[in-house]
């Protein structure tokens, strides 16, 4: 091989060897990479996996993850966490459908009024973490408990029956015949959720504040404030994720949501928010929560064990994890 062909090879292998090392310089690249790599795969072992009615279904999967993990997104930007956003989600679902099952409520002012509890749980944590400068792990672990007993409390362990018919359309219904409903609510999530973080001042302090508080208040800017406001949009999702379940079994449960906080968290680090603050992508954050319902939903068609599947998306959540420290070291 003459010298021209040896320099063409070795540029060649470079021009490779740089690529490789994007993808896994920057997280939410790598995500988009194994998400392809992942539908691939699934398709392989599992013909049923690119039929339209079972990617129906994923998108449909996906969103309460998504929308949860939307506000999650925020609050981890600011460098904290919540813990809180399952329990949340259930109990404003259980009031939504206690004020239209037991006190015949519209179904509008249900919904807003379980929308007004996910606030209010949400700017509770935020105010104990922000003014009684109580860490957000703490908070939002005891928070994770309060609504949930509430909501057993008041239901007695009981799912609540007797909801409209019509409500059933939000988590069961579809636009055009064609686009399921959760999605469409998804979708306007996002859309508000990347105008607040890419286009408005109060996205650039959230993450100013995850990157550098002290300098942050130094400057002059109420800290506190945009402390608080991720939760409150952390507990406003949460509770927008308890109306599609509900609308969607069309019963108020109490056990709704245990242990989604953990795949909302998954789902943000996926996307290639950095865990420790101050960096992140909301677009990143529903390519990561769109990986995590490929992955089930191509699991159980292949019929892998649920235990099993809780040990990959561990593995997954150490390698994100791994890849998000890297990127900042």
């Amino acid at each position: 091989m003459d010298n021209t062909s040896k320099r063409k090879s070795n540029s060649q292998i470079a021009a490779l060897r740089s690529i490789i090392q994007k993808l896994f310089d920057e997280p939410m690249m790598f995500t988009i990479t194994a998400l392809v790599v992942l539908c691939i795969v699934m398709a392989l072992f599992s013909p049923e996996f690119l039929t339209s009615s079972n990617i129906s279904n994923v998108l449909r999967q996906v969103t309460i993850n998504s929308i949860l993990a939307t506000g999650m997104t925020f609050v981890i930007i600011s460098s904290r966490i919540d813990l809180s956003v399952g329990s949340i989600m259930a109990f404003s679902g259980t009031m939504m459908a206690a004020a239209m099952a037991d006190f015949g409520m519209p179904i509008g002012v249900a919904i807003l009024l379980g929308i007004f509890i996910g606030a209010l749980f949400g700017t509770i944590n935020g105010v104990l973490i922000a003014f009684a400068k109580l860490p957000a792990i703490i908070v939002t672990l005891a928070m994770m408990q309060i609504p949930r007993g509430l909501a057993l409390l008041y239901t007695g362990g009981y799912p609540l029956n007797g909801l409209p018919d019509q409500f059933s359309i939000i988590g069961r219904g579809y636009v055009l015949g064609v686009v399921p409903v959760p999605v469409v609510i998804m979708a306007i999530v996002y859309i508000l959720a990347y105008i607040i973080l890419n286009h408005l001042a109060m996205g650039r302090y959230i993450y100013s504040i995850g990157g550098n508080e002290e300098a942050v208040r130094l400057s002059g800017i109420k800290t506190k404030l945009y402390i608080i406001l991720p939760f409150v949009i952390s507990g406003i999702t949460a509770s927008i994720g308890g109306t599609i379940i509900t609308s969607r079994l069309m019963s108020g449960q109490p056990m709704a949501g245990e242990g989604f906080e953990l795949d909302a968290i998954a789902a943000v680090v996926l996307g290639g928010t950095d865990i420790a603050g101050g960096r992140g992508h909301i677009v990143g954050t529903l390519i990561g929560a769109v990986m995590l319902g490929v992955l089930t939903n191509g699991l159980n068609l292949i019929g892998v064990s649920p235990y099993i599947q809780r040990i990959f998306k561990g593995l997954i959540i150490i390698a994100a994890v791994y890849l998000s420290s890297r990127k900042r070291d």
